[in-house]
């Protein structure tokens, strides 16, 4: 027997692109156990509906979009970057899920899958959007890049970063850090929301593309420092010069006098 939606936690609601109709069923059922709302597609939402429709997740099979579906992905994480997106789809390559992940979906789940496992992943995904929805407006400013929260964005001058959703989440946990060591599984847990299986190199890979844009736009100045065999530190440093926080010059009267000279050399 399934236990029923925790006490005090608010039903999600989710739409799902999907024409499975056997894994649907299954799910759909367990997803009504749970209370959760969910709703069935069979092709492409358009993202001013999904926007109506209020969801907190979207759970999408690409197989049922067809050649269409990397740019859909690509047009829903973009329009949408506080909206969790989970790949439940067939088989697929490495270059195919380091694809969908980079286009800005949250997790990538390849069937046959275990019903059990893609609302573990998509509640993983909710408490990562709740986060997001209690994060402050204020920007961050470090060195030269300016952290906006309120548009999924880093800035130098008016020039924007450029940053993937999940790039986003990574900066934003590492500057929020205030120059504190993150270890790598604290990392994964906190932005991908769940443990960090063994051997995973998922973040090294986005720190190293998320270090690779924050030179390019900022030549001058190096934010992320590797701590290797611990994890990442976040501290803005300029490149070649003194460092952010200076040692205080030494008081004239701490200094001691030079010796004086023998009268012989005089």
């Amino acid at each position: 027997m399934h236990d029923p939606i925790p006490s005090g936690a608010d039903p999600l609601r989710i739409a799902v692109i999907d024409t499975d109709s056997g894994f649907l069923q299954v799910l759909g059922n367990r997803l009504e156990r749970l209370g959760w709302e969910h709703r069935v597609h069979a092709g492409a939402i358009p993202v001013d509906t999904l926007v109506a429709m209020r969801v907190g997740a979207l759970v999408v099979d690409l197989a049922t979009l067809g050649p269409a579906a990397w740019e859909y992905l690509d047009k829903v994480c973009s329009a949408m970057p506080g909206l969790g997106v989970v790949v439940c789809t067939g088989q697929s390559t490495v270059a195919q899920r380091v694809r969908g992940l980079r286009a800005g979906a949250d997790d990538w789940l390849s069937k046959p899958c275990h019903p059990e496992e893609l609302i573990a992943r998509i509640e993983a995904v909710s408490r990562r959007r709740k986060r997001t929805e209690a994060r402050p407006e204020a920007p961050i400013a470090v060195g030269e890049i300016e952290i906006r929260a309120d548009r999924f964005q880093a800035f130098v001058g008016d020039r924007s970063v450029d940053l993937t959703r999940r790039e986003f989440e990574l900066i934003e946990l590492l500057a929020g850090a205030e120059g504190r060591v993150l270890e790598r599984e604290e990392i994964y847990q906190r932005v991908w929301g769940y443990a960090m299986a063994r051997g995973d190199r998922s973040v090294d890979v986005f720190v190293r593309k998320l270090r690779q844009k924050l030179e390019k736009a900022s030549p001058d100045w190096r934010y992320i420092h590797t701590h290797f065999g611990v994890g990442y530190r976040f501290a803005p440093e300029p490149v070649g010069g003194a460092p952010v926080t200076a040692v205080p010059e030494m008081p004239a009267a701490e200094v001691a006098p030079a010796p004086a000279r023998s009268r012989a050399l005089a």
